[in-house]
């Protein structure tokens, strides 16, 4: 045998037995055992974020009434509601035609006076505003479904795993 063959027949079996020492390490060692992911799922959390949206809005209004009770209507129905009795009757009737007419009268200006108070109306502008929700998703981690020792497991984490987890003393190894 010649001197170069020698050296590289030592050279390859020192190649191989640190070849299968590496290799024997990685699988006898603390790296050696992976459990197989089979189903990784994104976790979504939704944010609700509430804003304001106002517009300006054209409101009517009844114009709040001067006489509240109505008063000049109430008067001024009951006088010409009197005079119109007073010219109705005659003798003794003319008193009760009188009475009756001013109240009468009363009645229909009170009544009168009402609704022209309800169609004295106003328009202004009124700001409204609501509030509404922007809805965003943003991520909140991974569901992760896999196999050790022939077992379904599930766990979260903030990471997507890829295909396999490192394992180590029996247990998964989340931490990056």
């Amino acid at each position: 045998m010649n001197q170069s063959m020698l050296v590289g027949a030592v050279f390859g079996a020192v190649v191989a037995t640190a070849g299968a020492a590496v290799a024997g390490y990685r699988y006898l060692g603390p790296h050696a055992e992976r459990a197989q992911v089979v189903a990784v799922v994104a976790l979504q959390k939704t944010l609700r974020t509430p804003r304001q949206v106002c517009h300006d809005e054209a409101v009517t209004r009844v114009a709040p009434p001067r006489d509240q009770q109505r008063l000049a209507g109430t008067g001024i129905g009951a006088l010409v509601g009197g005079l119109l009795g007073n010219r109705i009757g005659d003798g003794s009737g003319k008193v009760l035609a009188t009475v009756a007419g001013a109240a009468a009268g009363g009645y229909a200006g009170n009544r009168i006076e009402r609704r022209m108070q309800q169609g004295n109306t106003y328009t202004t502008t009124e700001r409204r505003c609501v509030t509404v929700y922007d809805i965003t998703r943003e991520p909140a981690g991974y569901e992760v479904t896999y196999l050790l020792d022939g077992q379904r497991h599930r766990i979260r984490m903030a990471h997507d795993p890829g295909k396999t987890l490192p394992v180590r003393n029996g247990q998964v190894v989340t931490a990056t």
